[in-house]
């Protein structure tokens, strides 16, 4: 859970609900629990919110009602730990130019700047929940999204208070990049002081883009400092476009994840094993940004927390396909099948501090929120074996089913 939960008056109003549900039928369960693993032939019961019971179909509880599956798999719902959906317009020319052999650059996000201060909070609100409800469509049932589209203390403002309304977890990010003509160590105060308190108070996490041609090291450490002592959890967009300081500053700061890790050396890939920090690889962005992809088997095989991401966002990586994510990391960047779900699932509530307790995410067992994604297939292992094929068949979102 982040650090800094939103106030009360934030967070979606709880729904009742007036009956259970069990889920039976289950041909191949991922539960994520060590105690319980993978399950065949296996039942789920849903109670309000919460997953009440876990276990085989044959001896499954009563409920109020009863879906059969058919012997698809289910898993837990993806847990997207890394988003952008806070803005307006899009940047499909830089893509094309991209395409055409041209670098990627993160001065593009200035273009999105531009269009989302001058879009209305109503513009923002319709296009974030737009992007979220494609989200769940495809399986995803926790979402984290981030502001830093904005970069006024007004516009970082209404960005966070929009996204508090409908993302599980907020990021603060002032720091995504320094606004043309600011001077830099001026907007550095700025994100540490007045934009920082005015954000605060809808926002659980801050996150700073560590990177050249955005925050150097002493500009970046001097951010999450500031965030950590308001209370908000760190997060560091780190090594993107080459070796840099992004991963040590998360270590060393304890940030619950560094995002990219593109570019790791073999002290980077060390300092990792031995942290809770977690490895969250965005493996849609690397392939966008005609990018390396990032070293997943080399971070597992070392012992780190990894985790999957969409990065969803208009510049480097507009798709909101946590299971694209998941072939990608199969097909392409040497992890298993039940690797690369753990690490999109488990691995992102991971990341977000939500993986354990009451209410946890990212697993299947009794007490954790209520959240399954139903593949129209027998296994797991047809995320990588049929990759582009839209293969959710139903999901529940903390008890709800939304399709």
């Amino acid at each position: 859970m982040s650090p800094n939960p939103r106030p009360a008056a934030l967070l979606p109003s709880s729904t009742v609900h007036p009956t259970s549900t069990v889920v039976t039928g289950i041909g191949e369960l991922t539960t994520n629990d060590p105690g319980l693993g993978i399950l065949h032939d296996a039942a789920v019961v849903l109670e309000a919110d919460r997953v009440a019971w876990v276990g085989e179909s044959a001896v499954a509880p009563a409920a109020d009602v009863a879906v059969d599956v058919g012997g698809r798999a289910v898993l837990p719902g993806w847990v997207d730990s890394h988003t952008h959906l806070v803005f307006a317009g899009d940047r499909t020319a830089e893509f094309e130019a991209r395409m055409a052999g041209e670098p990627y650059r993160a001065g593009g996000i200035a273009t999105t700047v531009a269009r989302t201060r001058a879009a209305s909070d109503e513009d923002l609100e319709a296009n974030l929940t737009a992007h979220l409800d494609e989200a769940v469509r495809q399986g995803t049932t926790c979402l984290e999204t981030k502001t830093g589209y904005g970069l006024t203390v007004e516009d970082e403002t209404r960005s966070a208070r929009i996204a508090a309304r409908h993302a599980d977890e907020v990021t603060y990010l002032g720091a995504h990049l320094v606004p043309p003509g600011a001077d830099a160590e001026s907007y550095v105060d700025l994100v540490c002081g007045d934009m920082l308190e005015a954000v605060a108070p809808y926002a659980g996490w801050a996150d700073v883009f560590c990177e050249d041609g955005a925050f150097d090291e002493v500009q970046s450490e001097r951010i999450a400092a500031a965030a950590a002592a308001r209370g908000l959890g760190v997060r560091v967009h780190g090594n993107q476009l080459g070796a840099g300081p992004g991963v040590r500053l998360a270590v060393r700061g304890g940030a619950a994840s560094v995002d990219h890790c593109t570019y790791l050396t073999g002290e980077d890939v060390d300092a990792l094993a031995s942290s809770a920090t977690v490895a969250t690889l965005l493996p849609a962005c690397d392939l966008s940004t005609r990018q390396p992809l990032a070293p997943a088997r080399r971070l597992w095989d070392a012992g780190a927390t990894v985790a999957l991401a969409s990065n969803a966002n208009p510049g480097s990586s507009y798709t909101t396909s946590m299971a694209f994510c998941v072939a990608t990391a199969v097909l392409q960047m040497g992890l298993t099948v039940r690797e690369a779900v753990w690490a999109a699932t488990a691995g992102g509530a991971r990341a977000l501090r939500r993986d354990t307790g009451d209410g946890a995410v990212g697993t299947v067992r009794a007490g954790a929120r209520a959240d399954l994604h139903v593949l129209d297939a027998p296994s797991a292992t047809h995320l990588a074996y049929r990759p582009g094929v839209p293969l959710t068949w139903a999901v529940w979102r903390s008890g709800e089913r939304e399709r």
